[in-house]
């Protein structure tokens, strides 16, 4: 048996070695996509965003505030408008993502304490964008009426210390936990390219039997490996494996080696979460190609599949907010376990055994094939390829 698993899996390096479709799927694209999420994201977070200003008031404190917004990192002042009308239609144009107006003597009702009105409005399509936008105008807003209290409070002789406790009563000491930069490549990244991979593991892993029929080769197949579905598969998906096992292991050392990402789990961890992902994504692929012999709709199977990953792992939106029947189908998704188990382990320290009930699942998705093989033998054997 040992004889024609190697046997089998000889016969499918040269398959894969010899098809530019394997090459491409399996070094070529993942290595693109590792790269070029990093280096999209390098920064951490967007810097220099457009934003627009209106200021009808145009006097040296209005002045100073606009120069205080535009030298901070996250906006830069793109262009200035005469009228809310004119600055709203940039937006809708996506020439900027937001604009602060000024209305006119603001600055002599500030200095009369009578609470003028500065209004910013943001764009929200655009998440990302909208957020930070939105960020960095309430904090200019906010040190700005700071600065007004606190000119104001000093001419009426109150001490320094008097003026910071009426200012800010309580004093806020933020941790951000594991992710203290606000790095959204620390936490994008690692289930963004490792989401891509898995889509080619899928879509690979019904394609190589897909083939067999579709080149009518499966007979061949089924002769060298003694008509033995065993066989068939742990030869013919070694070299899969063995590949993809390796791409990913390179994509977490160019995370946590190269890229400086946090790492707080073990070597085995990390050796542990990539073999049963690779698996557990292997294991779908071969369960979408029994339920539907066919290359083609298999392969859409897979497809479908992966990208709705994209949504329910809960790393995009957290799944606990979502409906209840969400969150159970949510749990039909490898790369659903795989975050949790990254999160869990990897980036948080903990044991394997917190994600015990991930690890289980994940051994699950490996296990499907074997409740189809039969069919899959029957399909290799006497099934004619039509699409």
């Amino acid at each position: 048996m040992l004889i024609r698993i190697l046997k089998v899996a000889w016969r499918e390096c040269k398959i894969i070695f010899h098809s530019p479709m394997y090459v491409l799927c399996m070094f070529v694209f993942p290595v693109i996509v590792m790269f070029l999420y990093t280096m999209m994201l390098e920064e951490g977070h967007p810097n220099d965003l457009p934003i627009g200003i209106v200021d009808q008031d145009n006097t040296s404190t209005t002045r100073a505030l606009i120069r205080k917004l535009d030298a901070f990192q996250g906006v830069q002042i793109k262009a200035r408008y005469a009228t809310v009308a004119e600055a709203r239609h940039a937006i809708q144009t996506d020439d900027i993502y937001a604009f602060l107006y000024i209305p006119k003597n603001m600055t002599e009702e500030l200095m009369a304490s009578r609470q003028p009105t500065i209004s910013y409005y943001y764009s929200m399509v655009p998440l990302t964008s909208g957020s930070f936008t939105y960020k960095e105008l309430k904090t200019i807003t906010s040190l700005a009426a700071a600065a007004v209290g606190q000119s104001v409070l000093q001419a009426k002789g109150a001490t320094q210390q008097q003026v910071m406790t009426f200012l800010q009563p309580i004093t806020i000491d933020a941790h951000f936990i594991n992710n203290p930069w606000v790095n959204y490549n620390y936490f994008l990244s690692p289930w963004l390219v490792a989401g891509c991979i898995l889509t080619f593991v899928f879509l690979l892993s019904a394609y190589s039997l897909g083939t067999e029929l579709k080149y009518q080769r499966s007979k061949e197949l089924m002769q060298m490996s003694g008509n033995n579905m065993f066989v068939v598969i742990m030869g013919k998906y070694l070299p899969h494996t063995v590949i993809h096992t390796f791409v990913l292991s390179f994509f977490m050392y160019y995370l946590f080696h190269t890229q400086g990402f946090i790492n707080q789990g073990t070597l085995w961890d990390v050796v542990a979460l990539v073999g049963l992902t690779v698996f557990a994504s292997q294991g779908f692929g071969i369960f979408a190609f029994g339920l539907v012999p066919s290359m083609r709709l298999s392969m859409t199977i897979c497809s479908l599949w992966s990208v709705l990953s994209f949504s329910l792992c809960g790393a995009g939106f957290p799944l606990f907010a979502m409906d209840s029947p969400i969150i159970t189908i949510a749990q039909l998704f490898p790369l659903r376990h795989y975050y949790q188990i990254y999160h869990i382990c990897i980036l948080n320290g903990f044991p394997f055994v917190n994600a015990i009930a991930n690890i289980v699942a994940l051994l699950a998705f490996t296990g499907l094939p074997i409740f189809l093989m039969r069919r899959i033998k029957m399909a290799l054997n006497e099934w004619t390829y039509t699409d």
